[in-house]
């Protein structure tokens, strides 16, 4: 199965396939050590999370403990249990983005968004994280929205951003 094969293809799809893209990943890959945060890469492509009720179908088929997979899933930054919007956006709250501001940027997108840190919109449309690092330090305060760095953001500025969004 190449990595393109497991490109979210969330509503296209009924259940039953989703489950058997899952299987045929798991099968691909269960025999390789050390392979299980490939397998949940993998899985969470093609769900765009990993829910839990996947993470048991996945411990069932590797003959591993759920807390094994629910561990790995909950520990890296990278996956997530829980839906996630159409646009993720990261504030840095590294020192120099968070003396700068970084600190108002969350609180105005929380207020704007209708959501806490960590949270997803009801529409899917956006999911408010924050981040140690962006490594943009001189472009302080930085957000990150899916793969675009925005550069000395401040909250007057959100709006135009969001914008950008629809």
């Amino acid at each position: 199965m190449s990595a393109q094969m497991t490109t979210c293809r969330c509503g296209d799809e009924t259940e039953a396939q989703k489950r058997a893209r899952v299987l045929d990943v798991v099968d691909q890959y269960k025999d390789q050590e050390g392979s299980l945060i490939q397998i949940l890469y993998l899985v969470q492509g093609i769900y765009g999370y990993l829910p839990i009720d996947i993470q048991q179908l996945i411990a069932e088929r590797m003959d591993l403990p759920l807390s094994e997979i629910y561990g790995v899933s909950t520990f890296y930054s990278f996956f997530s249990t829980q839906p996630r919007g159409e646009y993720t956006i990261r504030v840095c709250m590294g020192t120099a983005c968070y003396v700068r501001g970084g600190a108002k940027i969350v609180k105005r997108l929380s207020e704007m968004l209708g959501v806490e840190v960590g949270g997803t919109t009801r529409d899917r449309k956006f999911t408010l994280e924050v981040m140690r690092c962006l490594g943009a330090c001189g472009l302080a305060p930085a957000i990150m929205i899916n793969d675009q760095v925005y550069r000395q953001v401040n909250p007057d500025k959100l709006h135009r951003i969001i914008e950008k969004c629809d």
